[in-house]
């Protein structure tokens, strides 16, 4: 299976609402466009300050499938895989320094607009993160890349 990687430019925002407050981040990163099969690979590095003041990137691929769901899968020590299809509830084991705990995604709105030559795209996702019955927060992602 032949894959290449066509260099991309990444904008992202993010709106994290959460008890009352509401939490917004701008990334404008390059990042690596790929295509495997029939699923679609976005993968850039998010820049992340530290509770000590030092800065980390953090590994992201946001996978785009053929049946429209998406994955986003971040990767820093440690790995979290999110699974969204539209108005559906999908569940992910997330590991903790206090063991494994169950999270669930409730995907309200989720839109991907792909355009070729040059390659480029939106993922809109706005979706509630649950931790067992306590609701996280409720996230609006907007995603767009262009090569």
């Amino acid at each position: 299976m032949k894959t290449s990687s066509i260099p991309i430019a990444i904008q992202l925002q993010t709106e994290i609402f959460q008890n009352g407050q509401l939490d917004e981040h701008f990334f404008d990163v390059p990042g690596q466009f790929v295509q495997i099969g029939d699923s679609l690979y976005l993968r850039y590095q998010e820049p992340v300050k530290r509770e000590d003041g030092t800065q980390d990137d953090i590994n992201v691929t946001f996978k785009i499938e053929s049946d429209g769901s998406v994955q986003l899968i971040r990767a820093d020590e440690h790995r979290m895989r999110l699974r969204f299809s539209y108005q559906e509830e999908n569940y992910t084991n997330y590991r903790t320094p206090f063991g494994m705990m169950q999270i669930r995604t409730i995907t309200n709105n989720l839109r991907v607009t792909l355009k070729d030559r040059p390659a480029s795209g939106n993922v809109i996702i706005d979706y509630e993160l649950y931790a067992g019955q306590e609701k996280l927060g409720v996230y609006h992602l907007r995603l767009k890349f262009t090569a």
